[in-house]
């Protein structure tokens, strides 16, 4: 693992295990609730990725995040790596607000993750590895029968799950690395 990715791994890592610090009444303070961004609590669309349900809803969420760190290390740039979670984030937020209007409160990382899958795929597809086009497959078939069913796969051990915000996240991740291949491409032929 090369060193700037190792940087990512840290700031991930501490970005959602510090939270677990703080006291159960910040955590909720932080969460995404429609009620509070309508009353100009902006710092939300932020924070609600980073805090979580307990302990056990972060340390799901810092395993999910570690795993795929190690699966996309290398696929993934170290520069394309903060485009592809802000534009998760973004779409989790955009969507959330936009689309999804009974959403009343989110918070954890899985969206943003969900951005991260969908991102890694297209990278390893894109080096024409076999585990892209079947990492694709296999969110899209998720994505789907979360959408179609409401329902999880049973992943959160119980813990309640916001599934328009793993599609929102997919997307976002989708289009922020096609974004960041596009606008680098574009730089390079200037």
């Amino acid at each position: 693992m090369n060193r700037r990715l190792l940087v990512v791994a840290l700031l991930v890592f501490t970005g959602l295990l510090l939270p677990l610090l703080l006291p159960e009444a910040v955590q909720t303070a932080g969460r995404y609730d429609r009620a509070a961004l309508a009353h100009g609590e902006l710092w939300r669309l932020i924070s609600a990725h980073f805090v979580h349900l307990g302990p056990r809803h972060t340390l799901l969420n810092a395993a999910a995040a570690g795993i795929l760190v190690l699966l996309f290390g290398e696929a993934l740039s170290a520069r394309s790596w903060p485009v592809v979670l802000a534009a998760s984030l973004v779409a989790v937020d955009a969507g959330l607000w936009f689309f999804s209007p009974n959403i009343q409160w989110y918070a954890g990382a899985s969206g943003v993750l969900h951005g991260v899958i969908a991102a890694g795929g297209l990278a390893l597809a894109n080096l024409r590895d076999w585990r892209g086009g079947v990492l694709l497959a296999l969110l899209t078939s998720k994505l789907i029968f979360e959408q179609y069913t409401s329902g999880d796969l049973g992943f959160a051990g119980g813990l309640p799950v916001v599934l328009d915000a793993h599609l929102y996240g997919a997307l976002g991740g989708a289009a922020g690395l096609l974004g960041w291949r596009i606008a680098a491409r574009q730089l390079l032929v200037r």
